[in-house]
C-alpha cells in the first residue's frame, strides 16, 4: 500500500483502532487514540496562537510527547525541529539562532537560555493535551515541498546546518522503507536513536503510518551497560534499528542471540559503515531474521540504499555494499566538476524527491552541496565510491567529514570549539581508523603555557571546558600535545599528515 499522507495514514489508525499500541514503555503503553486526541490538542493551540509555517523546536529525550508535539506541529502546517536534552547550551543558542522559531516545546526542563520564542513547559502541554478539540476544526498540515521536519548536522565553521526535510522527501523514504524491507502492518520497532538524529525516522514514520509501535530505549540504559545486557534478552521488538557501533555493544552480551531474543526479524542498519565482522556475527547470532545494510545522508532523507546481509554477499565483497538505490532515485558517480566517472570511484551524487531543498536560512552552505540535475534535485554527498552491476559500494569520505558511532561529524567544527578553548593555542582533530571504521578521535594541541604538572590533568580541564560547546560523542578521545602544528607548502595544517601519522601504527 503507497502512503499519500503521512498525517492521515497515522491518524487513520487513531480513528480506525484507537486502542491499538502505539510507544511501549515498561510502566505503561500509550495507544493510537491518544496520540491523535494529544497530537490534535497541540495543533488546536498552535493553529490559535502562532502564525503558519514558522518552525517550532521540540525539547526532551525519547517521551511519548515528543510524538505527539511533532504531529501536532505538522498538522497545523510548522516544520518542527528535535534537539536532544543533553544538547550543550552553546550549541542549542546557535540552533537557535539560525532558526528562530516561533515557540519551543519543552517536554524536558528548559535549559536556562533565554529565547525570543516562546516556551511551554510539560505540564502546559498536557494541560492543553486535555482541552477538547471542536470536530468542526479543520487543519492546514504540512503538505507536498513544504518542509515537515528540519534537523541540525555539524558544520565546518562550528554552526550547525538545519537540514529542511519536506513532506515529499519524507513520503519518499517512509514509502520506500515499508516496500523493500519486508515491513508488516502492526510490527513493534525499536526506538534507540535520539530524535534530533535522523536514524530515528527510520523507525518512527514506518511504524506509526503501517500501525506499528515504537518501544524506547533510553540513555541512562544505553549508557549503563549491565542494565542494557539485562534488558537486550527480555526485549519484545521485532524491528532493530541502530548504528552498527550500537549494535557491536550488544553483541557483548552472550544472550543476546535468536534463540533469547526470538521477537526480532528485521535488522536495519544505518548511519555509518557497517564493519564485516559485525554483520558476519549477526549473521551466525540470528540466522533466522534478515538483516539489511543501508546508506544515506540526512540531506537525502535517512536512506537512499539498501541491501540484505547473506553469506554470500560476505563471501563476494571485501567491505560490506551499501546497496541497491531505490527506485525512485538515481546515483551518479562524478568527478569534482560533476563530469559521470565511468566505473571509477568518485563522489557519489544523488538525485530525487528524497533529496532536500538546502540548508535552513543558509542560501551558502545549500548551493555548494545541492544543484539540479537532468530536472532533479541532487545532492553531493562527500563520499566516495563507485556502482558496480547496480550495487553502490562505499569507499571513504572525500573531505574531513567522518562518522563516529552513526554521528556526523565535521573534524573542522570540533577544531573550531578546541581553539576556543582558555587552555588552547592551535588544534587538529583527525580520526583513528581501524577495518576502514573511524574508532577514535584523536586531537594534535598547541597548548598555551599553563600550570598543570601532568598532562593528563591539561587533558582533562580542556575536556571539561570543551564539553560545555560540543556533544559528547565529539569530545576526542585522546590529546597528543605538540609545539606546532605541521603545515602544507599552501600553509594550510596538514590535517592528512597527521591522519597518516595516527593511522601509521
Amino acid at each position: 500500500m503507497t502512503i499519500l499522507n503521512i498525517i492521515e495514514a497515522i491518524d487513520r489508525w487513531g480513528i480506525k483502532e484507537p486502542n491499538r499500541p502505539v510507544y511501549i514503555e515498561s510502566n505503561r503503553t500509550y495507544t493510537y487514540g491518544e496520540l491523535k486526541k494529544d497530537s490534535d490538542a497541540i495543533a488546536a493551540y498552535l493553529q490559535k496562537n502562532i502564525e503558519r509555517s514558522r518552525p517550532i523546536v521540540v525539547y526532551g529525550e525519547l517521551e511519548f510527547e515528543m510524538l505527539a508535539c511533532f504531529l501536532g506541529a505538522s498538522k497545523a502546517g510548522h516544520a518542527y525541529i528535535p534537539i536532544e536534552a543533553h544538547t550543550p547550551k552553546e550549541r542549542v543558542e546557535m540552533i537557535l539562532a539560525v532558526a528562530d522559531p516561533a515557540m519551543i516545546f519543552s517536554v524536558k526542563e528548559w535549559n536556562g537560555l533565554e529565547t525570543n520564542a516562546e516556551i511551554v513547559s510539560l505540564e502546559k502541554i498536557q494541560d492543553i493535551c486535555t482541552k477538547a478539540v471542536s470536530s468542526d476544526l479543520s487543519f492546514e498540515p504540512v503538505v507536498e515541498s513544504e518542509t515537515y521536519y528540519v534537523i541540525f548536522t555539524s558544520g565546518t565553521t562550528g554552526v550547525p546546518k538545519g537540514v529542511q526535510i519536506s513532506h515529499t522527501n519524507l513520503l519518499s523514504f517512509v514509502n520506500w522503507e515499508l516496500t523493500d524491507f519486508g515491513i508488516t502492518e502492526g510490527m513493534r520497532f525499536l526506538s534507540q536513536a535520539p530524535y534530533s538524529f535522523d536514524l530515528s525516522v527510520m523507525d518512527v514514520y514506518p511504524a506509526l503510518t503501517s500501525g506499528g509501535s515504537l518501544t524506547p530505549m533510553r540513555k541512562d540504559v544505553i549508557n549503563d551497560f549491565k542494565t542494557l545486557f539485562t534488558v537486550l534478552p527480555s526485549l519484545e521488538i521485532e524491528v532493530w534499528v541502530s548504528t552498527p557501533s550500537f549494535m557491536d555493544i550488544c553483541l557483548m552480551e552472550p544472550t543476546f542471540d535468536g534463540e533469547h531474543v526470538d521477537s526480532l526479524k528485521i535488522f536495519l542498519f544505518c548511519g555509518e559503515e557497517l564493519p564485516k565482522a559485525t554483520a558476519q556475527k549477526l549473521l551466525e547470532r540470528f540466522p533466522k531474521a534478515r538483516i539489511f545494510n543501508t546508506y544515506g545522508p540526512t540531506e537525502a532523507t535517512v536512506a537512499i540504499s539498501g541491501v540484505e546481509i547473506t553469506q554470500e554477499l560476505l563471501d563476494e565483497y571485501s567491505r560490506v555494499p551499501i546497496g541497491y538505490v531505490k527506485e525512485d532515485t538515481d546515483v551518479y558517480i562524478m568527478n569534482e566538476d560533476l563530469e559521470l566517472q565511468e566505473d571509477e570511484v568518485g563522489e557519489i551524487v544523488i538525485a530525487g524527491p528524497s533529496v532536500s531543498k538546502g540548508y535552513l536560512h543558509n542560501p551558502e552552505k545549500t548551493a555548494d552541496a545541492f544543484f539540479e540535475y537532468k530536472g532533479q534535485p541532487a545532492y553531493r554527498t562527500g563520499d566516495a565510491g563507485k556502482l558496480k552491476n547496480g550495487m553502490l559500494i562505499y569507499d571513504g569520505r572525500m573531505d574531513f567529514q567522518i562518522k563516529l558511532h552513526g554521528y556526523r561529524i565535521e573534524l573542522e567544527d570540533i577544531d573550531h570549539h578546541l581553539a576556543s578553548v582558555s587552555y588552547v593555542k592551535q588544534a587538529a582533530v583527525v580520526p583513528k581508523y581501524q577495518n576502514h571504521k573511524v574508532q577514535q578521535l584523536v586531537a594534535f594541541v598547541v597548548a598555551h603555557p599553563h600550570d598543570f604538572e601532568k598532562e593528563f590533568k591539561l587533558t582533562k580541564a580542556i575536556k571539561e571546558e570543551l564539553s560545555s560547546s560540543v556533544m559528547d560523542y565529539m569530545i576526542p578521545q585522546k590529546f597528543i600535545y605538540v609545539d606546532q602544528l605541521p603545515l602544507t607548502a599552501n600553509g594550510k595544517i596538514d590535517r592528512k599528515g597527521l591522519m597518516n601519522e595516527v593511522n601509521a601504527t
